[in-house]
């Protein structure tokens, strides 16, 4: 399955045309209406979807909401709807409204008889009278209803399209840190026992100085001082290997990475995993730092957790 981010952006434009007689068709018919679909995502803890509808549209809410819903798993969704009426005035006069016309020259008949002083309709009076409410002249039949969750269909593959790409480009991302991860344990795991070696170097000469300092006074006990100070440095190295030791943390590093590599090949729903796993490299990455008995293995637990923090940004955005 792949891999989508939460965000994503879609608007597509929709025309509808009621059925009609084939023979009243005509090139320049213009369609009933006409609707735009525009949605918009961003990232989010669960899936909260928005409605901005015409009124005309307030009753296929719920339907809309499940359409999305068998979709989307997580995000913050918000689809704005918008509805034309592509025919102007005029070309309604033109086509089909003289009775309209005759009504209205009636209706001033009628006054004028009653207010003769009263002025009479010009013609952007009648354009104005005769102009119908876009909702009126909508098309309210389950055709219709069918072809808007039709339309809300296809912004939401066009949507889905979106995220996808975003997600497979998130996915190369967290693909490459955790090769880049890897390769800082890689590094640090041989490091180990040159720490506790020097470290017992350290030791040694430390005893070897101090005994030296008091040779002249106990020459008859020399070699057994020297036999205990190699003891003693030898128990002070063993206790600072077991304190420097990260191989379990190694280890669990390993693990939760190829957790992440498998979660990426799976693809799906994959963010609240993902960002779990993230805060568990973060443990053992600040736990590497703690226990760092070098320079050099500070600087690369720091790399680490750089590396980390990039990764939980971009999960942040994974669905």
């Amino acid at each position: 399955m792949p891999v989508y981010s939460m965000t994503g952006y879609a608007c597509l434009h929709f025309s509808y045309t009621e059925p009609v007689d084939a023979e009243k068709v005509t090139p320049e018919t213009p369609p009933a209406c006409e609707l735009t679909l525009e949605l918009r995502g961003v990232n989010s803890r669960f899936l909260d979807v928005a409605f901005k509808l015409p009124e005309e549209l307030r009753a296929l809410e719920t339907s809309l909401r499940e359409t999305v819903q068998r979709t989307l798993k997580r995000g913050k969704v918000e689809l704005r709807a918008h509805l034309h009426q592509p025919r102007t005035p005029a070309n309604r006069l033109a086509q089909a409204e003289p009775g309209v016309m005759q009504q209205l020259a009636n209706l001033q008949d009628r006054i004028l008889t009653w207010l003769p002083q009263a002025q009479p309709l010009t013609v952007a009076d009648v354009l104005r009278l005769s102009h119908t409410p876009p909702s009126e002249l909508l098309p309210q039949n389950e055709a219709f209803d069918k072809w808007v969750l039709h339309c809300m269909q296809q912004t939401l593959e066009q949507f889905q399209a979106a995220r996808r790409t975003e997600g497979e480009q998130l996915a190369a991302s967290l693909r490459s840190n955790t090769s880049a991860l890897r390769e800082l344990c890689q590094h640090i795991q041989p490091l180990l026992p040159q720490l506790v070696e020097q470290q017992r170097q350290r030791f040694l000469e430390r005893w070897q100085a101090a005994l030296q300092q008091t040779a002249t006074a106990t020459s008859d006990h020399a070699p057994d001082l020297h036999e205990r100070a190699q003891e003693r440095a030898l128990s002070e190295a063993t206790a600072y290997a077991l304190r420097i030791d990260v191989g379990e943390e190694l280890v669990r590093l390993q693990a939760h990475l190829d957790a992440v590599d498998a979660l990426l090949e799976k693809g799906g729903e994959m963010g609240k995993r993902l960002d779990f796993l993230m805060q568990e490299l973060h443990r053992e990455a600040n736990t590497l730092g703690s226990k760092s008995g070098s320079l050099q293995t500070t600087q690369l637990a720091m790399d680490m957790k750089i590396l980390i923090e990039q990764m939980r940004e971009q999960v942040q955005n994974i669905e």
